[in-house]
């Protein structure tokens, strides 16, 4: 059982997730929005990989959410690939007026599937839709895709705050059902020590606004 009596501790799941998809897509603004509710019109490029918790209640059970931003960037493919392992869940980011980010979703996608367990959920995420003048990217193109893949897909705006809790919620209670149930063919522990995991990369968290939320940064300069 997890550990228990620590205020920033007291979870009984701990659930890596990813984010991944190209730079400029918003994967750092959906995952301030999520964790913190605030937004940065100013957003630099994740260098390397960030990450945040927040911890939430899923069926009853306190789950912690501990969520990568992983870079978009060519050069930091081989850092981000590393923590693939032992994500439960990934959220594959696109930008709705950027065709390239749509196209490269496929690319995101294998190598997802190439480096992470085979059970992940995923959950495929049409960013950016408040700039409907410019969308390039029809909603039944993105549906047909991920109908294709297997994968569950929503459209966000982290600049609205639209879906963006929904897609986050949605991902984690999917994760949640088949924990409870059997545990993913990975090393991952559903209940592990909080410090192991974090230590070993293993888990990620979610919160509700009432729980402190944590952010640290790696691979950083």
């Amino acid at each position: 059982m997890a550990r228990r009596g620590e205020s920033d501790d007291e979870f009984d799941y701990l659930f890596k997730m990813v984010l991944i998809g190209d730079s400029g897509v918003g994967k750092s603004n959906l995952l301030s929005r999520f964790t913190r509710n605030h937004f940065s019109l100013d957003s630099k490029s994740t260098i390397g990989v960030e990450f945040a918790t927040r911890t939430l209640q899923v069926e009853g059970r306190t789950v912690k959410a501990q969520i990568w931003d992983t870079a978009g960037q060519e050069r930091y493919r081989a850092i981000t690939s590393a923590y693939y392992r032992g994500a439960l869940g990934a959220l594959l980011v696109y930008d709705v007026t950027k065709p390239k980010s749509f196209e490269n979703a496929n690319r995101w996608l294998k190598e997802l599937r190439d480096h992470a367990d085979p059970n992940i959920i995923v959950m495929l995420i049409g960013n950016k839709i408040d700039l409907k003048h410019l969308r390039a990217i029809a909603l039944e193109d993105a549906q047909s895709f991920a109908e294709k893949e297997g994968i569950s897909f929503l459209e966000t705006s982290a600049l609205e705050a639209i879906n963006v809790e929904k897609a986050f919620q949605i991902i984690l209670a999917e994760i949640y059902r088949i924990i409870s149930k059997k545990p993913l063919s990975s090393s991952t522990n559903p209940k592990p020590r909080p410090t192991e995991s974090i230590k070993e990369g293993n888990t990620i968290v979610v919160s509700g606004p009432d729980v402190n939320n944590s952010q640290s940064r790696c691979c950083s300069t």
